[in-house]
């Protein structure tokens, strides 16, 4: 697909940040469109965490603008996650929080089962999150995310503690969110595999830096 002509999802231009007399952000120009995968990568205090809570609106830039222009899911690198539940009591929660077509048994269901096989979740689906190893818990954190089937996903180091079969997959997964229009934002301090994205972003002394990669 010509990512020229496919629809913006998420757009920010000339977003400036600064705490006190340190300037985080510099002049922050950043475009995620549907089919399109993109990565954000920079050092431990490179100002991702503050670029991440601007683009999701928990954060007001000092200049600029950050527009969404589709629904998005969230997965933060911290698990949204509570131990004393199940894994069918989160996705029960979840849909009720998102409301909408998940208010509907059937249309629920449906998805519930459709992520379960796409992130291979169907043994744990009556455990306690406590009772998880940490890369089951990532992908439950990815899951739930995605229940309601966003447009645009923003994901924060989603791969941290995943093994090896399990970071093949969440690239598998990727690739069908991108063969449907889907866009997803990926926020990492590394990036593995370069081939996998559309488009890699450098954020380094406060400017970020943006090159296509050849597919």
């Amino acid at each position: 697909m010509n990512t020229n002509e496919a629809k913006t999802l998420l757009a920010a231009a000339g977003v400036d940040k600064s705490y006190g007399q340190r300037q985080v952000l510099r002049d922050i120009h950043l475009r995620v469109r549907e089919g399109q995968i993109v990565g954000i990568c920079g050092e431990n205090g490179a100002g991702k965490s503050t670029l991440l809570r601007i683009l999701m609106g928990l954060l007001q830039p000092d200049a600029g603008t950050v527009e969404c222009r589709a629904a998005k899911g969230y997965c933060p690198q911290q698990l949204q996650l509570f131990d004393q539940l199940t894994v069918d009591e989160h996705f029960a929660y979840y849909a009720r929080a998102y409301g909408g077509a998940l208010m509907n048994p059937g249309v629920r269901n449906r998805r519930i089962e459709e992520l379960r096989d796409l992130l291979r979740m169907r043994s744990v689906n009556g455990q306690q999150v406590r009772q998880l190893s940490g890369g089951t818990q990532q992908k439950l954190n990815l899951a739930l995310a995605m229940l309601h089937d966003p447009p645009l996903l923003i994901l924060d180091e989603p791969y941290s503690g995943f093994d090896w079969e399990t970071y093949l997959q969440f690239w598998a997964v990727a690739a069908d969110l991108r063969e449907r229009r889907k866009g997803i934002l990926i926020v990492s301090h590394l990036v593995y595999d370069r081939s996998q994205f559309d488009l890699i972003c450098t954020l380094e002394n406060g400017g970020l830096t943006c090159s296509p990669q050849d597919s």
